[in-house]
């Protein structure tokens, strides 16, 4: 097993130390595993708090600070946090305007984060929740009642994260949180099988010059197995899926994502690939980003995820933002 680490016991702690290290800006609880933007909670502001299992990073840790979240709770590798840990986050960062618990669709993180929330009113914070469900591969996969939640949470954590910067009240956040999810679709492209390190090895069989259609980031099967195909085609493919299950009338936020292992020179050029299909089909593109967001361990490959746009989402996801992850206009 090729890996920089010590054990896989420890994976998750250690990686909690070095971003300890490197971010002095957040406070990273590495026993109780949450990561707070330092300064919180702030008054008159909601919290964001989200989570999920380790492996995907940067997300969920990589987009705390200023403009995003304002915590997050890594899980194991790909395995949900806990309550405990949502709750003492909420606790945390709660300013008395409440928090926005930002869930991907996962059984374990659905589960979890509705038993912090409860557990959290209990304790007096009020919690308002969005369910990111923006994959159109497939419904009901192995970890997954209904559509998975992907690229999108994104783009959910940047656009409500600015909102609430702004001072907007809970309920404001949260709907502006699910009109993000709303309009938000992704399709996800493996070109090898992942490694956990747990496992020391591939967690399913790709052979070689074949590649997944509609992967999940856990490596959960997609559409369909296909012998290899070059980066436009790809893209056509990729396109197509999102653009005929939102068909898009206004512009569109554009995230290109690699899953890990995917060298930037690629994904450059996917991302052109994918530019000349969205204006082959006359969508749009308001902003583009591209580089490794949502990630899939050591996963060769790539995802798209699109998501329109009106004034005011333009004008929350330009709105500034410092995180380890995402930086601009600060």
């Amino acid at each position: 097993m090729r890996m920089l680490i010590n054990v896989p016991e420890t994976v998750v702690a250690d990686a909690l130390r070095g971003i300890a290290v490197a971010h002095p800006e957040l406070t990273v609880d590495v026993e109780h595993r949450v990561i707070m933007r330092k300064g919180a909670p702030y008054e008159g502001k909601v919290g964001l708090v989200s989570g999920g299992g380790s492996g995907h990073e940067p997300l969920h840790g990589g987009f705390v600070g200023l403009g995003m979240l304002t915590a997050a709770c890594p899980g194991e590798v790909f395995t949900s946090p806990v309550p405990d840990q949502m709750v003492r986050a909420a606790a945390a960062v709660d300013s008395g305007a409440g928090v926005l618990f930002v869930v991907k669709n996962y059984t374990g993180d659905v589960l979890n984060f509705d038993m912090a929330a409860e557990l959290a009113e209990d304790e007096g914070v009020q919690v308002a929740k969005v369910l990111v469900n923006d994959d159109v591969a497939v419904t009901d996969s192995l970890y997954t009642a209904g559509r998975r939640g992907t690229g999108a949470t994104l783009f959910v954590e940047k656009i409500a994260g600015a909102a609430a910067e702004e001072g907007a009240p809970l309920d404001r956040v949260a709907a502006i949180a699910h009109r993000v999810n709303e309009m938000s679709r992704s399709f996800g492209v493996a070109l090898s099988a992942v490694t956990t390190p747990a496992k020391g090895g591939p967690t399913f069989d790709l052979p070689d010059g074949e590649l997944e259609l509609g992967i999940g980031i856990h490596g959960e099967p997609g559409r369909e197995r296909r012998a290899m195909m070059t980066s436009g085609e790809i893209a056509d493919f990729a396109v197509d899926a999102v653009v005929e299950d939102l068909r898009p009338d206004a512009p569109v936020l554009l995230l290109v994502n690699g899953m890990g292992a995917t060298p930037l020179l690629e994904l450059y050029g996917f991302a052109a690939e994918v530019h000349r299909v969205l204006d082959e089909r006359r969508v749009p593109v308001a902003r583009t980003l591209v580089g490794n967001y949502v990630t899939s361990l050591d996963m060769a490959g790539a995802s798209v995820t699109i998501c329109q746009v009106d004034e005011e989402l333009l004008r929350l996801w330009d709105a500034p933002v410092s995180t380890p992850a995402l930086r601009w206009g600060c």
